[in-house]
């Protein structure tokens, strides 16, 4: 992996993305959370980035899974009433589609973030988080085959 290409060669693209926006009940991000394996979510008005949702923020919420049925009720009628702007988090690092991936490494190792918004002005244009960076590390090939042990 060159470290000094743009995090647009890396990044997860908009039109991959799952979003939400600043309206929608934390039911909504309960079923993204339960159906896919995502830990971030972009919270969006049109295309523009307000904000992040993250499943530890989404859990710490909820108080930890319950084996009560009234508490899953209460859970239930929690997330229908509440909405996303109660828990997203505003103030969030961005980066840009032709920031090279080497400020994004020091970005993350820096502030400990695990997701960075890709911005176009103020238009969100994807994401980027560590298992992206983890992901081309891994699919990495030696300039010398020999190189690697079998």
């Amino acid at each position: 992996m060159n470290i000094f290409a743009p995090v647009s060669s890396i990044m997860t693209d908009y039109t991959s993305l799952v979003t939400v926006s600043s309206e929608d009940s934390l039911a909504r991000v309960h079923e993204i959370f339960d159906s896919r394996n995502f830990h971030h979510i972009p919270v969006v008005n049109f295309r523009q980035i307000v904000g992040i949702i993250s499943r530890t923020d989404f859990e710490h919420f909820l108080g930890g899974a319950s084996t009560f049925d009234v508490d899953k009720s209460l859970n239930d009628l929690r997330m229908r009433t509440t909405k996303v702007s109660e828990l997203m988090i505003t103030r969030m690092g961005k980066v840009e589609p032709d920031d090279r991936i080497n400020v994004v490494i020091d970005i993350f190792l820096l502030n400990r973030f695990h997701c960075l918004p890709v911005v176009d002005g103020d238009d969100l244009v994807g994401i980027v988080t560590p298992y992206d960076i983890l992901r081309e590390l891994a699919n990495e090939k030696p300039a010398a085959p020999e190189q690697v042990y079998e």
